[in-house]
């Protein structure tokens, strides 16, 4: 049950994910309050993934959450490095205060700068990227490939109908 839980809530997360650049592509009210709403299930959905692997796979440790990162990109690169680990806590971060941002005041959200932007979601797709084309392969790959491409695209509408401060 644990690891459908895992695989499940990132799934959802990832599923999510490109309602937060579409939510600053459109004009509508209504398309951006059901924006954000989805990109807040998605920042949820990714914490409950957060949670549950350190409880199934790591045990509470982040020790064994850092060995196991190192080992896995030893295997894809024949060097190990467990700093990915840091980039999956700040993404994390990101994606909650990101979340929380867009509720506490969507009128300054919605004017964050174009640099802001592609930093942010730039930072985003990276990691969508790499944790399910380079880190996985099959249907992961297939799928995380899905959402890069829709990802992108959304983040590409957003960064063209943004207007400069």
């Amino acid at each position: 049950m644990g690891e459908t839980i895992v695989r499940a809530s990132i799934w959802v997360a990832l599923v999510c994910y490109p309602a937060g650049p579409l939510g600053i592509a459109t004009k509508k009210e209504g398309g951006q309050r059901a924006a954000r709403l989805v990109w807040t299930l998605g920042a949820a959905f990714f914490a409950v993934h957060v949670v549950s692997s350190f409880q199934v796979f790591y045990r509470w440790s982040h020790a064994v959450a850092l060995d196991e990162t190192a080992r896995q990109v030893a295997e894809l690169t024949g060097r190990g490095f467990g700093a990915g680990l840091y980039l999956n806590y700040v993404f994390t971060a990101i994606w909650v205060v990101d979340a929380a941002w867009w509720w506490r005041d969507a009128a300054g959200y919605r004017k964050r700068s174009r640099i802001g932007l592609l930093l942010v979601h730039g930072f985003f797709l990276f990691m969508i990227f790499n944790a399910t084309v380079v880190f996985e392969d099959g249907a992961v790959r297939v799928l995380g490939s899905g959402v890069t491409l829709v990802g992108a695209i959304a983040l590409a509408k957003a960064v063209r109908r943004k207007p400069e401060r």
